[in-house]
C-alpha cells in the first residue's frame, strides 16, 4: 500500500478539509470535475502526491490516452489520482484529492486515502458529486448536503443519507472515513439529464457555493459564472429548435420555479432519480452519462 502512494512530502496543515471529486459515475455533466479543478486553480493548489494506476484500473476499460509533446514526441497519460495542497483564508489548509474512479479494489484505494487523511490530521472530508435529474438548465443547480454524524447534520444544515443502492468510490469513501472516525459530508448537485453529455458549469457553481459555505469561506467564482452564460445560451438554442424539448424544458422551469429559493431537495426525492435513472439504464432509455452515489 505505502508503494501504491507516490508521495513528494508530507505538508504541515492546520486545521485542514480534504475535498474529493472523481470522474465518472459520480460525475454527471462533470459537474464535480469541473468545481474541483476550478478550486485547483483559483486555490493556486499545488501537487503533492498520487496513487499509482497500475493496480486500480482495468486499462481495457479505462484506457490511457497518447498525446504528443510539441508535435514530435509521443507520451501516454495514464488516469489520475492526484492530491494537492492548498493554504486558504484564514490559516486553514485544504487538501483536494482530484481523479478518476478506479475499476478494481476499491477498498484498499480508500485505505491509502484515508491512511493519509489520517497522517494530515484531517478535520474534515467533503465529496464533491453530481446527478442526472429532471432539472432545467436555465436555473440555479440545487445542492443537496448529506452526512450520517448527527452534530454535522445539525451544524451544517444537512440532511440525513438514506439512500439505498448501487454506490460509487465516493460511497466507499465516505464508509471508510465513518470506519476511521473522519467527519464526512456529500454535495451532491443535480445537472439536466437531458444534456447529459454537456459539462455543466451550473452543477460546478453550486457546488462551490455550497462547499463555502460549509467551510466558511469565501470561493472565487467569477469564472464559472462566466461560463454559466455561455452555457445556457448554447443549450438554449440548440432546445428551441425542438417543439416537444422545448415545452418540456418550459415544464421544467415552471416546477423549478414554485419552490422557493431555500428549499433544496430532500436526499429521498434525489435517491428517487437516481432510481429512476438506473431503471432507465438497465432497459437501454437512459441517456449514457454517469449519475450518483449514496
Amino acid at each position: 500500500m505505502a508503494d501504491e502512494l507516490r508521495l513528494e512530502h508530507l505538508p504541515q496543515l492546520t486545521r485542514p478539509v480534504l475535498v474529493l471529486a472523481f470522474r465518472g459515475w459520480n460525475d454527471g455533466g462533470q459537474g464535480a470535475s469541473l468545481a474541483a479543478e476550478h478550486l485547483r486553480a483559483v486555490w493556486d493548489a499545488e501537487p503533492f502526491a498520487d496513487i499509482d494506476p497500475e493496480g486500480f484500473f482495468d486499462f481495457q476499460d479505462t484506457r490511457p490516452q497518447v498525446s504528443l509533446v510539441d508535435g514530435v514526441t509521443r507520451r501516454i497519460e495514464w488516469p489520475e489520482n492526484v492530491f494537492h495542497h492548498a493554504r486558504l483564508e484564514g490559516g486553514r489548509d485544504a487538501v483536494l484529492l482530484i481523479g478518476t474512479e478506479p475499476n478494481t479494489r476499491w477498498r484498499t484505494f480508500s485505505g491509502i486515502v484515508v491512511d493519509l487523511a489520517r497522517d494530515l490530521g484531517i478535520e474534515l472530508v467533503v465529496s464533491l458529486g453530481a446527478l442526472l435529474a429532471d432539472v432545467p438548465h436555465t436555473r440555479p443547480s440545487p445542492v443537496t448536503g448529506s452526512a450520517t454524524d448527527p452534530e454535522l447534520i445539525e451544524r451544517l444544515g444537512l440532511q440525513a443519507s438514506r439512500y439505498e443502492g448501487p454506490t460509487g468510490i465516493v460511497g466507499v469513501m465516505h464508509d471508510a472515513c465513518s470506519k476511521a472516525g473522519i467527519p464526512s459530508v456529500g454535495l451532491w448537485a443535480a445537472v439536466p439529464h437531458y444534456v447529459s453529455l454537456a459539462p455543466s458549469p451550473r452543477a460546478a457553481l453550486a457546488l462551490c457555493n455550497r462547499l463555502s459555505t460549509i467551510l466558511e469561506l469565501p470561493i472565487e467564482v467569477d469564472e464559472l459564472e462566466g461560463q454559466v452564460e455561455g452555457y445556457t445560451t448554447q443549450l438554449t438554442d440548440a432546445v428551441s429548435t425542438d417543439e416537444d424539448a422545448t415545452a418540456y424544458v418550459d415544464e421544467l422551469e415552471r416546477r423549478a420555479d414554485m419552490i422557493e429559493e431555500s428549499e433544496l431537495p430532500s436526499g429521498e426525492s434525489l435517491a428517487a432519480e437516481l432510481t429512476r435513472f438506473l431503471r432507465e439504464r438497465e432497459q437501454g432509455e437512459g441517456p449514457p452519462d454517469a449519475a450518483r452515489d449514496q
